[in-house]
C-alpha cells in the first residue's frame, strides 16, 4: 500500500509471519477471541478488554486494531501485529515506542488463543518483534509487564533475557493487581538470541517510526 507501507512488514520465524491484518485476519482474530484468551476465573490484562460482552467482543478486537493505526504518529506509534500460523491469524503481538527516535525503548504487549498456548508460539512471536526493534529499528532497550500471578508470560519474558525492574500497582475490575516490570538491554538481547527472524518490507516504513537512513534503523 503506497501511503501505508507498514501493510508491507513482514516478520516471519519458523512457524509465524507477524504482519498488520487485513480483514480476513479481522475476523480470524475476532473469532479467535471469541474462542478464548484465558480461563474466565483469571483476567491477565491491566486493561481487561476481554470482559467486554460476547456480542461486542469480536467488533471491539477490530477496532482496536483500526484505532491503533489511526493515532499512529512518529513520535507515538503501535503496532498490533497479528500472528499468522498455518494460514490462520491466532493472537496479536503489539510494539510499541513513544518518541522512540530520541529514546530508543519499546515495549510490548500480546495475546493469544487459548487453544495455541504452552507450545512455545508465545516465545516465538516475541523473539520475532524484538529482532526488529533491536536489529531492525535500532532499540537500546524492550520493556514489558505481567500480572504477577500471569506464571506464563513471565516465563517468555525470563526465557528471552529481561531482568526484574520494578513492580506497579493498579486496579483491574475493582480488585488490585500486581504487575512486574522487566526490561531487556541489547546485551541481554544478544545473549539469548534463539529465534531466527526474517524481516520484510522494513525500509520504507522507517519514516513512520521517525527514522530516516538504511535499513538498522541507527540513523535519524
Amino acid at each position: 500500500m503506497k501511503h501505508w507501507p507498514l501493510f508491507g512488514l513482514r516478520l516471519r520465524t519458523p512457524r509465524l509471519e507477524l504482519r498488520l491484518p487485513g480483514p480476513k485476519e479481522l475476523d480470524e482474530l475476532a473469532d479467535t477471541a471469541l474462542d478464548g484468551v484465558h480461563p474466565s476465573d483469571e483476567m491477565p490484562f491491566a486493561t481487561p478488554w476481554t470482559h467486554a460482552p460476547r456480542e461486542e467482543l469480536g467488533g471491539r478486537v477490530v477496532q482496536w486494531q483500526w484505532k491503533m493505526l489511526a493515532e499512529w504518529t512518529p513520535e507515538n506509534w503501535h503496532l498490533p501485529l497479528a500472528v499468522v500460523h498455518e494460514g490462520r491469524a491466532i493472537g496479536v503481538q503489539e510494539l510499541h515506542g513513544r518518541d522512540f527516535a530520541v529514546v530508543r525503548e519499546v515495549s510490548s504487549g500480546s495475546w493469544l488463543g487459548l487453544r495455541h498456548q504452552r507450545r512455545g508460539l508465545g516465545t516465538e512471536m516475541r523473539a520475532a518483534v524484538l529482532e526488529l526493534a533491536f536489529t531492525g529499528l535500532g532499540a537500546r532497550f524492550a520493556t514489558t509487564g505481567a500480572h504477577a500471578g500471569n506464571l506464563a508470560s513471565q516465563g517468555v519474558t525470563r526465557r528471552l533475557g529481561y531482568r526484574p525492574n520494578g513492580v506497579t500497582r493498579s486496579a483491574v475490575l475493582d480488585r488490585p493487581v500486581e504487575e512486574l516490570r522487566f526490561v531487556l538491554d541489547r546485551d541481554g538481547w544478544l545473549a539469548h538470541r534463539r529465534v531466527e527472524t526474517e524481516i520484510e518490507g522494513l525500509p520504507p516504513c522507517l519514516p513512520r517510526f521517525g527514522l530516516t537512513g538504511d535499513a538498522s534503523g541507527r540513523n535519524r
